[in-house]
Formats: C-alpha cells, sequence, structure tokens
C-alpha cells in the first residue's frame, strides 16, 4: 500500500469513528490528530534510519502544530484515529496496533529509566478513553475498553473493560454500547456497595422476622404484649427508623437528604412517597427495600408501599435538624458548597403524593 492509499484509508477512518466529520477537504485539512500520525510516520521513517536528531524535530514540530507528543521510536499501526488528541503523550517503545481510538488526554507512558521496553503494548482493536493514563511495559488485550480518566498499571485482559483509580476490571466488553457513550461503562465500586446492600437488606429481613418470632413465642408464654401505638407514634417511629437507612453514593441518612417526602399511614398500609437524587440512581432498588424494611420494623406493619414521586431533587429538599437549627457536618459543608442555607419545605400532605408505586 503506497502512501496515497494510507492517506485515504485515514480519512475513511475518521468518517466513521467521528459523526461531525463532513467533507473529505474538512477532514483532510482540519483534523490534528491525522496530521499527528502523518508526521509521525515521517519522524519513524527517519528514527529507524538512524537519523535520531532529525527525526526528534520532526516530532517536536508535530508537536507544536497538534499539541499531540509522540515519540519517533513508538510503533503505530494502520487505521489508527486519535479523536481532538491535545494532550495525547506516546512514549519512545510505546506499540500500538490496528484499529485504534485515542481520545484526547490519553498518555502511554513509562515507568522505568532503563533503555528497554518500558511504555505499554496496546493491541489492536482498543478503545482509551480520554485522560486515561497507560503506564508501564503492560499489554492492553484486543478489543479491550479503558474507561475515561482510568490509570491503568497492570495488563488488561482481551474483550475487558477498565474503569477507576487505579483501572479495576468491570466486566467484558459489551458489543451494543458504542465506544463513544463512556457514560454506560459499568461501574465496578456500584456493583460491590450494591451486593453489600443487598446483603445488609437480606440481614435486616432475617433479624425482623427473628424478632417476629420472638413476640410469637411471649405470647405463648403469656408474657403481656406492648401497648399498640396511636398512628402518629407509628409515624414518627417509622421516621426515626428511616434515619438510619443511608445513602451509599452520599453517605447521608435518606431523611436528612430529603428523599423520604411523606409517611403515612392508611387503611392499615403504610405509604411512604420517596424521591432520588438522580434518576439514574445505581441503589434506586436496594434503598427502597431497605426503605421497606425499616418501615416494617419500626411499626410491625407487613404492608408497606413505597411511591417514587416524578420530581427532581434538589438542594432545598435537604432537612436542617430543627432542634438546633443546625445541619450535621457532612449536610452543613454541602450546603455551604451549593449556596443553601435554609431547612427544606415541610412534607406536603397525603392529598398531593403522585407518582409511580413500588409494589
Amino acid at each position: 500500500m503506497n502512501w496515497l492509499q494510507r492517506i485515504r484509508e485515514d480519512i475513511d477512518v475518521a468518517f466513521q469513528r467521528d459523526p461531525a466529520a463532513r467533507t473529505r477537504a474538512e477532514v483532510l485539512l482540519t483534523y490534528p490528530g491525522l496530521h499527528a500520525i502523518w508526521l509521525h510516520r515521517i519522524a519513524h521513517w527517519l528514527w529507524r534510519r538512524r537519523r535520531f536528531l532529525l527525526a526528534r524535530l520532526v516530532s517536536h514540530i508535530n508537536r507544536f502544530i497538534t499539541g499531540i507528543e509522540i515519540h519517533p521510536g513508538a510503533k503505530i499501526g494502520r487505521r489508527v484515529f486519535i479523536d481532538h488528541g491535545m494532550g495525547i503523550v506516546i512514549g519512545e517503545t510505546a506499540e500500538i496496533g490496528d484499529d485504534v481510538l485515542l481520545y484526547q488526554g490519553v498518555v502511554l507512558g513509562g515507568t522505568s529509566l532503563e533503555k528497554t521496553k518500558r511504555h505499554p503494548t496496546v493491541k489492536n482493536g482498543v478503545v482509551i478513553g480520554a485522560g486515561a493514563i497507560v503506564l508501564g511495559p503492560i499489554t492492553i488485550g484486543e478489543n479491550a475498553r479503558i474507561g475515561a480518566g482510568s490509570v491503568v498499571i497492570k495488563d488488561v485482559p482481551p474483550e475487558a473493560t477498565v474503569v477507576g483509580v487505579p483501572a479495576r476490571l468491570a466486566g467484558r466488553r459489551p458489543d451494543q454500547v458504542d465506544a463513544l457513550e463512556h457514560a454506560r461503562l459499568p461501574d465496578p465500586v456500584v456493583r460491590a456497595l450494591s451486593k453489600v446492600v443487598e446483603r445488609e437488606n437480606e440481614l435486616e429481613e432475617r433479624i425482623r422476622h427473628l424478632e417476629q418470632r420472638m413476640a410469637e413465642l411471649h405470647a405463648l408464654a403469656g408474657v403481656e404484649a406492648p401497648a399498640v401505638a396511636s398512628g402518629e407514634q407509628t409515624q414518627q417511629a417509622i421516621w426515626d427508623a428511616l434515619q438510619d437507612v443511608i445513602d451509599p453514593e452520599m453517605g447521608v441518612s435518606v431523611v436528612d437528604l430529603g428523599l423520604i417526602r411523606d409517611v403515612r399511614l392508611q387503611n392499615g398500609d403504610v405509604h411512604i412517597d420517596m424521591i432520588f437524587t438522580s434518576p439514574d440512581c445505581p441503589f434506586a432498588g436496594q434503598l427502597i427495600e431497605q426503605v421497606r424494611g425499616a418501615a416494617r420494623s419500626a411499626a410491625g406493619i407487613e404492608r408497606v408501599h413505597v411511591h417514587i414521586r416524578d420530581e427532581p431533587w434538589s438542594w432545598r429538599h435537604v432537612r436542617l435538624d430543627l432542634s438546633n437549627g443546625t445541619a450535621n457536618g457532612l449536610l452543613a459543608r454541602l450546603l455551604s458548597e451549593n449556596g443553601e442555607d435554609r431547612p427544606a419545605p415541610p412534607p406536603p400532605s397525603p392529598g398531593e403524593a403522585g407518582g409511580r408505586t413500588s409494589p
């Protein structure tokens, strides 16, 4: 394949990888990622012929023009596309396979002062998100995916997705997710926390059943049953119990965050109105179960219905401790950072409740 065919191939890749590409002239003249690849090929050609100084000069000019720093000794395959590219650094002994996609700010760096292989090897079909840093003589397997902002210091298996600092294996790369959709990458930390919350829900449910069994045994033994609480006392007991339900993302009680909008008793059932800080809350299911379990334990009522309101959460929902006029330390800091210094409005009346119901 001659140099003109390679240029055409690179331009075709730009159309495949970038939805903003409109005309071939636009891509040819205004895409710094392509310019960086083309200038690197010249620098690498000189490097292989031991014209080291001239190769470094071409590389330096490349960096000045495009903002992309590629050492002339780096090996780069075909159809590699650099999107935007500003701030990308590729070290001397780095090796990049075919069909690789790099976003701005990616670093393929070394971790040794020895003149040996000290930079990463990136296999075919890899996608590396914006700001990701890959360090050391490690190997990124074929078709792997590295989330934006990750720091990779260990080998990545083929077809895998890694995210985080340091990067952790988050699962197999999903075929149905486009390379541009970095917001849909799995989160191993959230997944681990979800398992912990699920286990906590199971243990709380077991404790509740044990308490019920003990109450039945006391009844059989003739122990006098406690007096039945009034409706207001039951509601207050539920509010108090919900204070122990912690939002895993914020580390704050769901009551203090204002996620619990109303608690009411109707026909012997408990109804709880609730919102989330985000429509895509990853712990929604676990939080609903925790709220339901806490209400059951406090009220001794089996039928607890959690209604999810269709309303956005804001900092004004955060509840202050009205007994002393201040929030706890974390809430006080969060409120001050967001310019909020007033308590949430009182919960709406039962007649204003709305939204969808969690069965």
